[in-house]
């Protein structure tokens, strides 16, 4: 990429859009695209929003405004470049200014439809980062799915299931999360919301949010403040704001498993998520027993090595690709750390 005889590769998110778009574009161009889409957060949001406005355009190809538009910009330019190169789709100045005064001039008058759903999966054994459209960097939890709902009036994230962190893209569309009949709306924030059945966790680590929970006169609504969560049990409840566990909260998105006097079936649970080795208790008075400590997720041999050491307990080999847990010996006293 460096020889006198290749192109100079664009700076610009407008600059990757036209040269993607293009037939010529090679494939160390595409290399060095993702390189530097991801070397800055502010790049991947600036070229998520040109790639937005580019398929918006795309679908208007047929309107007369556009067309209009288009037409008025290609004589203008016609003046200082070739018409070959107008009629060419690698957005030119000129052009992109016509464009955006046809979208403009749509958005007036109540034109568009909202845009398609999108669904996420988070994958088996670890969290995965996702950019959404807008800018906005969310984190699923291993196992967790959401559906996104963008529209030009809105920005909505429904989470299926399992556990998602947020942070939100500044934009003057709202940001919210729904979970069943709870909506959390973004106030400029990093936020984590998880589902565990029919109950809900929201904690926050920067900024403000809204919790709303129940329906019409039932309804509350809690601001929390940053290292606050609020917990609503699946009847509606809540017993309001409670200091989070910072600690804990940023470490799952990094795939350290933080716990802090957690009982032993509810730490299984999650550490399940991160493996195929699945481990199960094989005496349920285990269930109860209270366990501090930091693992790294998809590490079972570690946690049961932990739990053999500090918490008494030995494992044996069962079900393919399982480890069930007992009391060491007949005189093992079980105790929480």
């Amino acid at each position: 990429m460096n020889s006198d005889n290749q192109p100079k590769l664009p700076d610009s998110a407008e600059g990757w859009l036209a040269r993607l778009h293009s037939p010529a574009c090679s494939a160390p161009e595409r290399v060095a695209f993702e390189r530097w889409r991801g070397a800055d957060a502010a790049h991947a949001q600036a070229y998520a929003q040109v790639e937005r406005l580019h398929r918006i355009a795309a679908g208007l190809a047929d309107d007369p405004l556009l067309r209009a538009a288009g037409l008025a910009a290609r004589r203008r330019a016609a003046r200082r470049i070739a018409t070959r190169r107008l009629l060419s789709f690698t957005l030119p100045p000129a052009l992109a200014a016509g464009v955006l005064l046809a979208i403009g001039l749509w958005f007036y008058r109540g034109g568009g439809e909202q845009a398609p759903s999108r669904h996420y999966a988070g994958s088996a054994g670890q969290a995965q980062p996702v950019l959404l459209e807008d800018g906005t960097r969310m984190t699923l939890d291993a196992g967790a799915s959401v559906t996104t709902h963008f529209d030009r009036t809105q920005r909505l994230v429904v989470l299926d299931n399992g556990r998602a962190e947020f942070m939100v893209a500044h934009m003057p569309r709202p940001f919210e999360v729904r979970v069943g009949a709870n909506l959390i709306r973004d106030i400029g924030t990093t936020f984590q919301v998880s589902k565990d059945g029919d109950a809900v966790t929201v904690g926050l680590l920067e900024g403000k949010v809204a919790v709303t929970h129940g329906d019409g006169a039932q309804a509350q609504t809690h601001t929390l403040a940053p290292e606050q969560q609020i917990r609503i049990a699946s009847d509606g409840s809540s017993v309001g704001a409670t200091p989070l566990d910072l600690e804990a909260a940023q470490g799952w998105t990094h795939g350290e498993l933080v716990f802090r006097q957690r009982r032993l079936d509810e730490l299984l649970e999650e550490a399940n998520r991160y493996s195929s080795t699945k481990l199960r208790l094989g005496d349920p008075a285990l269930a109860s027993l209270l366990v501090s400590g930091s693992f790294h997720a998809g590490d079972q041999q570690a946690l049961v090595r932990a739990l053999q050491v500090g918490w008494s307990l030995r494992a044996e080999a069962s079900a393919a690709h399982g480890l069930t847990l007992y009391p060491a010996g007949d005189r093992g006293r079980l105790h929480a750390n």
